[in-house]
């Protein structure tokens, strides 16, 4: 069991085949910082590195999941240039961004352990892993325009996705706060559990002994369908299909189903 020092804003612990990250900043509700998005890459780097990794677990330590951004980061000092020092676009573009699309292209599995509240860009975040676990305490806020700002990070896109536009619009508009068993019901999340974050790790420990490959495809078919028409997305099962077919684990898979024995998957 490897770990990493307690001063990283991200900490790192590989726990057999499944590496549990843990937002470090409880004192500010897990905030985004500049810092703590290089932390997180950097520990997505180790985790997509070490081949016997082949689930994740993101959570956060202390009451919340993840506040979205820290806003003392932004420069509100009154004085020439305001609007362009606290303009919000470069943080997004640098940061918000580039981790919704590293979690989103990730080799393997990532399952949210929501312990607290996910506010802002924090609920993006739950939103851009595969699979969501929340405490039944913890809740789903769409802060952005209670300070004059949209859903960023993902939000604007995952909301409608997963709410449909009645729902997802209202939450937007109002921001107001989504209960967690709220959130299970609408489809926002996947289960709410007393303890998320063992209930997380047994899920990606499940996840962690399939076939990796497959479970990531079908995390790009299924995101992208709605882009496509049936008779493209047809197109796209049968390439998809094909290059799996090209796998240790389709062999492997089958031919454990012909000779009614489990199949020993190994991500390849």
């Amino acid at each position: 069991m490897h770990s990493t020092p307690a001063a990283s804003t991200v900490l790192y612990e590989a726990r057999g085949a499944v590496a549990l990250l843990t937002l470090n900043r409880p004192e500010a509700l897990n905030s985004f910082t500049r810092q703590m998005h290089r932390d997180l890459w950097a520990a997505l780097d180790r985790a997509e590195a070490d081949k016997t990794i082949r689930a994740l677990v993101l959570t956060g330590a202390g009451r919340g999941f993840c506040a979205g951004a820290d806003l003392a980061e932004f420069d509100f000092e009154p004085g020439p240039d305001l609007v362009q020092r606290a303009d919000p676009g470069p943080v997004i573009d640098q940061a918000f961004n580039p981790t919704a699309r590293r979690i989103q292209s990730l080799r393997m599995p990532v399952v949210a352990a929501v312990n607290g509240v996910a506010a802002g860009a924090g609920a993006s975040l739950a939103m851009t892993c595969d699979i969501a676990i929340a405490a039944p305490g913890a809740s789903f806020i769409q802060a952005f325009s209670k300070i004059g700002l949209i859903p960023d990070a993902g939000g604007s896109w995952f909301l409608v996705e997963r709410l449909g536009l009645a729902r997802a619009m209202a939450l937007a508009m109002t921001g107001d706060k989504l209960p967690a068993a709220q959130a299970k019901e609408w489809g926002l999340i996947w289960d709410v559990q007393d303890d998320p974050l063992a209930a997380a790790l047994a899920m990606a420990e499940k996840l962690a002994t399939m076939p990796t490959q497959a479970l990531v495809a079908t995390r790009a078919l299924l995101r992208d369908a709605s882009t496509r028409t049936l008779t493209e997305q047809l197109d796209v099962e049968r390439d998809t299909q094909s290059a799996l077919g090209r796998t240790h684990d389709y062999i492997e898979g089958v031919m454990a189903f012909r000779q009614k024995r489990p199949a020993q998957f190994k991500g390849e």
